[in-house]
Formats: C-alpha cells, structure tokens, sequence
C-alpha cells in the first residue's frame, strides 16, 4: 500500500483546471455533468482511504475492540508514518462523516419544512405565497415538484420575464438539479479540494437552466433581464442545494453569457486545446485516484486477512 493510500487524498487537485475552464469553455449540461462525476469518484476515493488509514490508527490505541492481529507489524509497515497518519485519521474521517450527515440533515430538513408551508395551497405546480420578500425557488419532492414564487417577485417582473422565471424553475426541476448540487456539496465536505468543483457546478446548474429558458420565451435578453431584476431584490434561497433563478454566485457573468451567441452542443473538447488537456488531466486524475484506492484496499484486506488468521 505504501505512500499509494496518500495519493487520492491530494488527487482532487488535478479537477482545478477544468473547474476554471469549464464554465467559458464547456456546455453547461455538460460541464454539470462531468464535474458532478469527477466530484463524485474523487470524494468517494479520498474518503476510503481516510477510512483504511483510520484501521491502522484504531489498531495502535489501547483497549480497542479490533482483532489484535490488526495491529501485527505488517499492517502498520503498509502506511509510511504510520503513528502519525493513521490517528490523523480518525478525527478527519469523524469529520467527514459528520459534516456531511449534516449537510444531508440539513437539506432534507429544510425540503420538508417549506413543503409544509404549502400545505392549504391548491396542488398547482406554481405555488404563489402572499408575501412581501421577493423569492422564487425549484422545491422538489413532496407529493409532486412545485415552483415556489412570492407575490412580491411576480410583481417585480413583466409577463414575458415570469415566463422566463418559470421555464427556468421547471429545468431546474425536469433535470433534478438539486441532486447535483447536492452531491458536489457532500463532495466538497468530503474533501476540501473539491470546493472549487462545487462553486463550478453551482454556477453550470443555473446556466443551464438560463439556456433552456431562453430557448422556451425564444428571447436571451428576456431571461438576462429576469435574472438581472430578480438578482436586484430577491432573497437566497432556504439552502444552497435548492436552485433558484437569482442563485447567488456570479450574476453578471451569467447575464454577459446570455447576451453573447449561445454555446455549442459539443459534448467533449478537442484533446490540443486548453480546456481539452484540462478535462484530460481531471479524467488522469480520477483514473489514478480510483487505481490507487482500489490497490491499497485490496492490499489492506490482504494483510488484515493474514494477520488474523496468525
């Protein structure tokens, strides 16, 4: 196993060029896609490492309630610094655990709690509230998907301009994007290195929701507007994992982007270009990632099962 285990804890770093890039340079589908991927495998990767470093760690404390082979010399030898790295271990896999079943908690919790604000409400798709703030926001799940908007948001926007909110709330809703934005959060809990992956898919997200809705209200500059008003007076929404048209995150880029010609459907970038190399180097990087987790988990299994059987 070697210095092996350590690799796809540091992995997550050959994802940043393509978060940089991917956001000019991919489609959004397809950069929400890739990047929700890559989060996925270097996350799960990285966290089975922390999760055999932490046996060599819960194997040198006294008292615990592993097999003593466990602790047999050959198992410690697998890890360089083991002393240090396999204690280490164990509040950091704590941590993960707990900061991303709380982050899970969190959504379900907050899903629940504005489903139970509907109650009373007609089962119609668009829930209108009587209210003064300005917010609208993709609420899945329940007994059906909703569009949550306020009366003060509906007044803010022209007829075509609430079209355009609406399209852009139902992509949200026909792609499951709460589902992705989700999962590069637990991610990123996961491993910090993936933040920059998160932000990027956070941003891909509400653009591909911008794209679908200029093409339903057939007008860029409708959608622009919307999102520019809606930024100007609306609220966040409940939690981050529900997508919204005035997100926060880089509105004016997302603006600029709908004033400029639409992106191409490409759905992976020529090998010699920037972004290509950079989506080559995060595919390297996964691939190594998932190589170099598999080998030390066989490696460990092998010397766990040899030891305890001596």
């Amino acid at each position: 196993m070697e210095a092996f285990v350590f690799l796809p804890l540091v992995l997550p770093l050959t994802a940043w060029p393509i978060a940089r890039l991917a956001e000019q340079r991919l489609h959004p589908h397809t950069a929400t896609v890739l990047l929700t991927g890559f989060s996925v495998v270097l996350a799960l990767c990285s966290t089975l490492c922390l999760a055999l470093l932490m046996v060599v760690g819960t194997a040198q404390l006294p008292g615990n309630p592993l097999p003593d082979g466990w602790s047999d010399p050959e198992v410690r030898k697998s890890v360089p610094h083991h002393e240090i790295a396999g204690k280490a271990a164990i509040p950091a896999l704590i941590t993960v655990v707990m900061s991303c079943g709380q982050a899970l908690l969190r959504h379900y919790r907050v899903r629940r709690r504005a489903h139970q604000a509907l109650a009373g409400l007609p089962r119609t798709e668009v829930a209108v509230l009587p209210d003064d703030e300005p917010y609208a926001y993709a609420l899945p799940g329940g007994t059906r998907d909703r569009i949550v908007v306020s009366t003060a948001m509906m007044a803010c926007l022209t007829s075509r301009e609430r079209r355009a909110l609406f399209a852009h709330e139902r992509t949200h809703l026909a792609a499951r994007h709460h589902r992705y934005l989700l999962t590069v959060q637990l991610a990123a809990r996961a491993n910090p290195f993936l933040l920059p992956l998160r932000t990027t898919v956070t941003y891909t997200a509400e653009r591909w929701a911008d794209e679908a809705a200029a093409q339903a209200v057939d007008s860029r500059r409708t959608v622009a507007r919307a999102i520019g008003k809606a930024a100007l007076v609306s609220r966040r929404t409940p939690a981050a994992t529900l997508a919204a048209l005035a997100a926060p995150g880089p509105l004016p880029r997302r603006v600029a982007a709908l004033l400029s010609p639409p992106p191409t459907e490409r759905t992976w970038p020529p090998p010699f270009t920037r972004v290509g190399m950079a989506l080559w180097s995060a595919t390297a990087g996964a691939v190594a990632s998932t190589l170099f987790s598999a080998n030390s988990a066989v490696t460990m299994l092998l010397l766990l099962h040899e030891a305890t059987s001596l």
